[in-house]
């Protein structure tokens, strides 16, 4: 009986070991599959691997003790989330962004998903920035458009969709390119830069650093592709770009004859009837926004030129009909009538400029007449016209006249807003357009406006009177084609207003 015993407990005791070894192998694989997401580093014995490899420097020996870190990190949300930016980053690495000595920042990443997904492909020396923080991935940003590091602390950055979600891109993408090393990388997401012009306001938010890569990849919780782009920075942060004032001459680059081609056609003839044919080819009109993406603006500008009362333009067309893409609007209204001065001091968000637009600071004669053609003219008045004092050229219609102040629009204009703007601008100025826009071009100002919709004054046919035109002004639809074409050959999306 005895011998048969000994066998017996041999047995369990292999068995034990068996089990125990088993064990440790169904362990092992438990943590390559749920917490490394599959695959171990090589050379690893994934078991024995120290958890703070995938933790800030700082904090390695508390989330190697934090069983917290561990529930969170191989959640399913989490190991998605990590998977989806693991691959991303391998792209990067394979072509050459990013190494595993990259110095490698984070932007906007409330969780931290991209940041362990870095460390877990073999990148350590990663950290994310967001709002609040969120240890040991992410530090917090306070102000997010004050990044908390110094010039030159990356030689990677990870902006992922940052801009798109930020008010303020133009000022996030400068804090970005702030604390990029000179010759290395930051890559962005995003669901604009599609078209020649959404991609250049991209890329004129960091004007020293040039595009290295532009692909199109999958989103992780949508089907909508993203445009992903790689920056490189270059050697001095500080080039300088010819701004689109600073020249005589607009630029002419492909985003722009993009734009003019997408325009709908001027009308070349003459309209027998054009209180009929020019309001209907209102309908007609492609507006900027509905051909391009707008985003990346620093700013969103609407001025109104001869705005007349806010129902003229501002609340009946601008608020309500042109496409805004989300985006809120700084409106400018200028009229020099100060029979609509008053209602403005009771409409939110509309700025007043009381002056009338001009070529220069001076006082100009204000003449309010009535056209018998307009039956759209507000408060009983006339369609008011400033002429320089003492300006015989013209007939005087009425003996409406008082003296205002004009201003020097091209100067306000340079000093109101930049290249990095957004500026939609409508100006109906009774015959003066013919000063303003030519002063534009020469001084190359016309470069800071995005859409522009004139309506041109000219000695059109008469409805009252059939076989005469109106002696007002002196100019003829010729002269208002010349003005247009000159404006579409300088990049300018301008319209035949109404």
């Amino acid at each position: 009986m005895e011998s048969a015993a000994k066998p017996s407990s041999v047995q369990n005791l292999l068995l034990r070991a068996l089990l125990f070894v088993v064990s440790i192998f169904l362990l092992r694989f438990v943590y390559v599959v749920t917490l490394r997401g599959g695959s171990c580093g090589g050379g690893d014995y994934c078991f024995f691997t120290n958890l703070a490899e995938v933790a800030t420097p700082a904090s390695s020996a508390a989330t190697a003790s934090n069983p917290s870190y561990r529930a969170l990190w191989t959640t399913l949300e989490w190991r998605k989330a990590v998977g989806y930016y693991s691959s991303v980053f391998q792209d990067l690495i394979a072509e050459g962004f990013l190494s595993s000595a990259s110095e490698s920042l984070c932007v906007d990443t409330a969780a931290g998903y991209e940041v362990l997904a870095l460390k877990e492909i073999g990148v350590p020396d990663a950290v994310g920035v967001a709002k609040k923080s969120a240890p040991p991935l992410v530090v917090g940003g306070g102000e997010p458009l004050r990044l908390p590091f110094k010039n030159g602390s990356f030689d990677f950055v990870y902006a992922g969709q940052s801009l798109d979600r930020s008010k303020q891109p133009a000022y996030l993408a400068a804090e970005i390119t702030r604390t990029l090393r000179p010759h290395w990388f930051l890559a962005v997401l995003t669901t604009s830069a599609r078209d020649a012009y959404s991609l250049n306001s991209l890329t004129e938010l960091f004007p020293g650093c040039i595009i290295v890569l532009s692909r199109e990849i999958n989103g992780m919780n949508s089907p909508e592709p993203l445009q992903e782009i790689v920056f490189q920075k270059l050697e001095s942060a500080e080039i300088v770009r010819p701004k689109k004032g600073s020249s005589n001459h607009c630029p002419l680059p492909e985003h722009k004859l993009q734009i003019i081609r997408s325009a709908e056609p001027l009308i070349k003839k003459e309209p027998l009837k054009p209180w009929i044919s020019l309001k209907r080819n209102i309908q007609n009109v492609k507006y900027l926004s509905s051909i391009a993406d707008i985003n990346f603006k620093q700013r969103y500008v609407y001025v109104d030129v001869g705005a007349r009362s806010y129902g003229s333009s501002i609340g009946s067309w601008f608020r309500k009909q042109y496409p805004k893409q989300n985006h809120t609007f700084e409106i400018y209204a200028i009229e020099a009538d100060r029979a609509f001065h008053g209602e403005y001091r009771t409409k939110k968000g509309v700025n007043l400029l009381p002056f009338a637009a001009w070529v220069r600071n001076e006082t100009l004669t204000f003449e309010i007449n009535h056209d018998p053609d307009n039956h759209d003219v507000e408060k009983g008045q006339g369609m008011g016209r400033i002429r320089p004092i003492g300006d015989s050229n013209d007939k005087v219609l009425s003996g409406n006249v008082h003296a205002i102040q004009g201003f020097d629009f091209t100067a306000w204009l340079k000093q109101t807003v930049t290249e990095k703007d957004y500026v939609v601008m409508k100006m109906d100025v009774e015959g003066t357009e013919f000063d303003l826009v030519p002063r534009l071009l020469k001084t190359g100002t016309i470069c800071l406006i995005d859409e522009l919709f004139l309506e041109c004054h000219y000695n059109r046919w008469q409805k009252c009177c059939p076989g005469q035109r109106s002696p007002k002004y002196k100019y003829t639809y010729g002269d208002c084609l010349k003005l247009f074409t000159s404006l579409r050959n300088s990049g300018v999306l301008v319209h035949q207003w109404w």
